[in-house]
C-alpha cells in the first residue's frame, strides 16, 4: 500500500471575480495552477502542500500582465512563481450556473 503523504496533495488555482458584482465567480480554473513538485513542496512539516500566500503585480518588470505568486511550500518554505496572465481565459474553466455570470 502506498504512504498515505505521497497519496495526499494540496494545490492552488485561479478564481476570478466580478467586478461589479464580487460574490460571482466569472472564472475558476478547471485544473490547479501550482502544484506540489518541487522537492521543498513535496518534503517538509506538511509533505505535499502549496498555498498561495500574496500575489504582486509587476508592472515594474515591462508589462502589466506579469504577476509574482508568493506561496507556502510544504509548510517549511516560501517560493515564488511568475505568472503572466493571458489575453484569455481557457474555455475549460468553470463559473458555476449561467444564471449566476452578471
Amino acid at each position: 500500500m502506498p504512504d498515505a503523504e505521497l497519496m495526499l496533495r494540496y494545490s492552488t488555482g485561479v478564481m476570478v471575480f466580478s467586478k461589479e458584482h464580487p460574490l460571482v465567480i466569472r472564472y475558476r480554473s478547471a485544473k490547479p495552477l501550482l502544484t506540489p513538485s518541487l522537492p521543498q513542496e513535496q518534503h517538509g512539516i506538511i509533505a505535499n502542500v502549496v498555498f498561495h500566500t500574496g500575489i504582486d503585480r509587476r508592472s515594474d518588470l515591462g508589462t502589466l500582465d506579469r504577476y509574482d505568486v508568493y506561496y507556502g511550500m510544504a509548510d517549511a518554505r516560501i517560493g515564488v512563481a511568475r505568472f503572466d496572465l493571458p489575453d484569455a481565459l481557457p474555455l475549460e474553466g468553470d463559473a458555476g450556473p449561467p444564471e449566476a455570470r452578471v
